[in-house]
């Protein structure tokens, strides 16, 4: 008996989502190493090799040319801008967490800064020492008992886990600027205007981990997942992570400096003052040669803090 026309693409779909399906669950079944980190490594391999790529080809080109074009105000304000509306998600988290001090914190901040920060291009609030407290999703199901998880690279956004690449599909759907427009015209130019930005602010911090990492891919995975592991030993023990000064971004000469603070703070670490510089010592009485002290050598440098162990989002 002949299959009729309408019966055979009705079972294209199911045909079509099976083959999918079974091609997903032999990637990963054959994913499996040593390692109980990241079990699927050359998954991960791979997709951190492809990231690399659009980023080297795309991305990172159009930042360059967005960072020489447009002026540091500017910049500055675009990243205060998103980063308001990220308050947002970060005080539901908040709330979500049973942490009702730091979501009051949120909210003032939020309100403050969209009210007398024109919608967030002003970080008001930090200067009257409402500081950023970031949150997500990926930490409140830490929160409530999730356990750890496989490192993950999303396609496009990056290091994760499977616990928390979750957490950004929840985010990625509730973001507050779905519901600010209904024209999907000006959501997408949006997301493209927040991840140029944040490529543009952290050209500095790549260019550094070019330069430091013999393996980035290790270097990057180990240097996250310790990271996330004191965040979600910050949230689950002392409640929030640490606030602090350096979150309101501060007077920066360039918004890369201004990426790298907002991404240090992201690890939860307390920003310290600057010390102050040391006075000028008083001249000190001649000595003869021979009784001239040894000078001790001087402490090699130590190394730059890492960009990836400093690097939080989505």
């Amino acid at each position: 008996m002949s299959v009729q026309p309408a019966q055979a693409a009705s079972g294209r779909p199911l045909k079509y989502a099976a083959i999918g399906l079974a091609l997903a669950t032999s990637l990963l079944a054959g994913c499996a190493t040593n390692n109980p980190q990241d079990p699927l490594e050359p998954y991960n391999r791979t997709m951190f090799k492809i990231n690399q790529n659009v980023d080297k080809a795309v991305l990172k080109p159009v930042a360059t040319g967005y960072k020489d074009v447009v002026p540091i105000p500017m910049r500055k304000g675009v990243t205060n801008f998103f980063g308001n509306l990220g308050d947002v998600w970060s005080m539901a988290n908040d709330f979500a967490q049973g942490h009702v001090v730091e979501g009051l914190n949120g909210f003032m901040r939020v309100g403050v800064n969209t009210v007398f920060g024109v919608l967030g291009v002003l970080d008001i609030s930090s200067e009257m020492g409402l500081y950023k407290q970031p949150n997500d999703f990926g930490l409140t199901l830490a929160r409530y008992g999730i356990g750890s998880s496989p490192y993950f690279v999303i396609p496009l956004l990056g290091p994760s886990t499977i616990r928390d690449a979750a957490g950004t599909g929840v985010a990625i759907y509730y973001a507050p600027f779905n519901y600010i427009t209904n024209n999907a015209a000006v959501r997408n130019s949006a997301t493209v205007l927040q991840l140029v930005n944040t490529r543009a602010n952290m050209l500095s911090t790549t260019a550094l981990l070019e330069q430091i990492a013999l393996d980035p891919y290790v270097f990057t995975r180990d240097a996250f997942m310790q990271q996330r592991k004191s965040q979600v030993k910050a949230v689950r023990s002392e409640g929030i992570l640490s606030p602090g000064p350096m979150d309101a971004g501060g007077n920066y000469s360039d918004a890369d400096a201004a990426g790298d603070a907002s991404d240090t703070m992201d690890s939860g670490a307390q920003a310290q003052p600057a010390p102050a510089p040391a006075p000028a010592p008083a001249p000190a009485p001649a000595i003869s040669p021979a009784n001239t002290p040894q000078q001790a050598p001087s402490s090699p440098a130590a190394p730059a803090a890492s960009p990836a162990a400093s690097a939080a989002r989505p």
